[in-house]
């Protein structure tokens, strides 16, 4: 990217004066960088934020974990799920709490990150199957790939309304008409704003490529936590009554699960029911199409 470019991305980022991410979420980010850290160095800032201890408890309490008894203390939650885990749901509760939701056209917000949650759920599932390391920082990536869509929206709301309404009529990638118009894509923008708050760079990079499916599918195993996220962002839309990228979809997964077998019915079951479970503790509802649903149509198309 030439530097005009980029200075013209800095200004608009500049000009959308987004807050700062919360000093809890901070303070966690820069824990996770000592390994001499444990739970109850953790448990200290998300003590000090009462709201967010109060999300915490309520996420390691969720039917998702399914723990037979209540767990009361954020050092204990720490200790039964993990750092990470915790780590990375305050991150995306500190960014789902400063995004701004700008009334222009037909934006939604609850719907874009009904969008997230379901792509960050798959993310997840598809590292874990291929046992990558960092599925949990797949799920965050996935989940924040698009937050800087409604910054766009309300920094240049004539420009980027447009681009939105091209995308569902002309039916062609957010990212590759924002390249057209802007020179720079949503990807580049959000990977920006991680870097104005300091998140590690290699958490950046996974948000920043994910619209370079085919690139990233074809550098092998290298980059195949980035092609995870990049793929996740090819799933149907919950607002979409057509899933316009079904095709890329299905040839990129079976890209990076060549050398695994993965039973697609059963994953977009799982993921569909890890949706529902996340979906309240976000305050979202449940898409009226499920993913099994959308696999059950597309294989009928197959098979005509």
């Amino acid at each position: 990217m030439n530097q005009p470019v980029k200075r013209s991305l800095d200004e608009v980022l500049e000009r959308s004066q987004l807050p700062a991410l919360p000093g809890s979420a901070v303070k966690l980010l820069v824990l996770s960088q000592d390994p001499t850290k444990g739970p109850k160095d953790f448990a200290k800032p998300i003590e000090a934020d009462v709201g967010l201890m109060g999300q915490v408890l309520r996420f390691v309490n969720s039917s998702y974990f399914g723990f037979s008894r209540e767990i009361s203390s954020v050092e204990q939650a720490i200790s039964l799920v993990g750092i990470r885990p915790i780590k990375n749901f305050a991150l995306w509760s500190a960014v789902f709490s400063i995004i701004p939701n700008p009334k222009i056209g037909g934006f939604d917000l609850k719907s874009l990150w009904m969008d997230s949650l379901r792509r960050a759920v798959f993310a997840r599932a598809i590292g874990r199957a291929l046992r990558l390391s960092n599925a949990e920082e797949l799920f965050s990536a996935a989940l924040l790939q698009d937050m800087a869509i409604p910054v766009l929206l309300e920094a240049l709301p004539d420009v980027y309304a447009k681009l939105v309404t091209r995308r569902k009529v002309e039916k062609v990638r957010l990212s590759t008409l924002e390249r057209e118009v802007l020179g720079w894509d949503h990807a580049e923008a959000a990977a920006s704003l991680c870097r104005t708050w300091h998140l590690p760079n290699d958490f950046a990079k996974l948000i920043e490529r994910h619209p370079s499916v085919d690139e990233l599918l074809d550098s092998g195993i290298e980059e195949l936590d980035c092609a995870c996220v990049a793929v996740a962002a090819l799933l149907p839309s919950c607002s979409d009554n057509e899933w316009t990228e079904q095709h890329d979809f299905f040839h990129g997964v079976s890209r990076i699960s060549v050398a695994h077998h993965v039973d697609f019915p059963e994953l977009f079951m799982s993921i569909d029911r890890d949706f529902g479970e996340f979906a309240p503790l976000l305050g979202l509802p449940l898409p009226k199409k499920s993913l099994a649903d959308w696999f059950r149509e597309a294989a009928k198309l197959v098979r005509q």
